[in-house]
């Protein structure tokens, strides 16, 4: 579909604002919309594509099914139907297996250095190779701080417990905790609190307790375990019809890799911040916060570097963006433990 269609389509339209002719893109997210930080960087990006566009462009951010549903974002972008959305990039593992790493690679890259990495490392080039037979450009603009490792109705003392475990968890930590005698599935948001409270699942890992206590789930799981070991960074993305990626001229469409790069520092910034009192206010109505077990955590470790390096055979863009994390890691791990301040307070 050309930009020229999709604009006689009405997805994206032109509106007169004083001298400013205003282009406004329907955004279709895969969070409802007012989800905190992953559905409210959307509406961030919007603000900053705005301003720097100086009001040339505009997102109208739509949340989770109110245009299409959520599993089906990357589809329609794809296929024109609408112009855009916002995403959690793993979500689209099944159809692009080098989105598992930037969705979350377990074990892998914090945040910094995944932004790193995805901006300066190579990283995005590799990625936009699986996006382009599928005339789709994406722009990786708020990574999202180490999750939790999830929320549980019974404890996690050894291995074992783990086998005949429902799950919900997705992408590679899915297929890692599947290896381990799982059960794993992938379930959108708005479905999760009832699936935990009646039983379709035994637990669930969805994203920062900001956010997971918007989704209730401190109401049915005692259990709350750390770390998040399949999610240490993750990506959201802005994802964009190519043909109305290329109508955007040159300074338009670089105005809007800023806004992103501006969404991604506001990202790092706003990330954590909440969290501490978060999990206090969880305590105090009395969940348990722990961590895993140390022998729990090295058979999560080896399960998924299997998983890591059968992905790799079979996939010539994952294997190429596995080889590159895992160089820019050894890169920078001088650096980093060079850098650490180990002085006890």
């Amino acid at each position: 579909m050309t930009l020229k269609s999709i604009l006689a389509a009405g997805c994206l339209t032109s509106l007169a604002a004083g001298a400013v002719q205003a282009e406004t893109l329907d955004v279709a997210s895969t969070y409802p919309k007012n989800m905190p930080f992953l559905g409210e960087s959307a509406e961030i990006l919007a603000r900053n594509i705005e301003v720097v566009t100086d009001g040339a462009v505009k997102l109208t951010i739509h949340g989770a099914g109110d245009l299409v549903p959520a599993l089906d974002v990357l589809p329609q972008v794809s296929s024109g139907a609408i112009p855009a959305g916002w995403d959690w990039i793993g979500y689209w593992g099944g159809t692009l297996p080098v989105t598992n790493l930037a969705g979350a690679m377990p074990f892998g890259l914090g945040p910094s250095d995944f932004v790193g990495w995805m901006w300066a490392g190579g990283g995005m080039e590799i990625v936009q190779k699986a996006y382009d037979p599928l005339n789709v450009k994406f722009l990786p603009c708020s990574v999202t701080a180490p999750e939790p490792g999830g929320w549980f109705n019974k404890e996690i003392e050894t291995v074992d417990d783990l086998k005949g475990l429902k799950m919900r968890i997705s992408g590679i930590g899915g297929q890692a905790m599947n290896r381990l005698g799982a059960s794993t599935q992938l379930i959108p948001a708005g479905e999760l609190y009832v699936a935990l409270e009646r039983g379709r699942i035994d637990a669930t890992e969805y994203s920062l307790p900001s956010i997971d206590k918007s989704l209730g789930f401190s109401e049915i799981a005692k259990y709350y375990y750390f770390p998040g070991w399949h999610q240490p960074a993750s990506w959201n993305t802005f994802i964009i019809n190519k043909d109305v990626w290329d109508g955007f001229d040159e300074n338009t469409r670089e105005a809007i890799t800023i806004a992103c790069q501006a969404t991604v520092a506001w990202s790092i910034a706003n990330g954590p911040i909440a969290q501490p009192d978060v999990l206090e206010d969880f305590r105090a109505e009395g969940v348990e916060v722990r961590r895993f077990p140390a022998p729990v955590l090295e058979a999560l470790h080896e399960s998924a570097t299997a998983v890591l390096e059968e992905q790799a055979a079979n996939d010539p863009i994952f294997k190429e963006a596995y080889e590159s994390i895992l160089s820019y890691r050894d890169a920078s791990r001088n650096w980093n433990e060079l850098q650490a301040l180990t002085v006890k307070e």
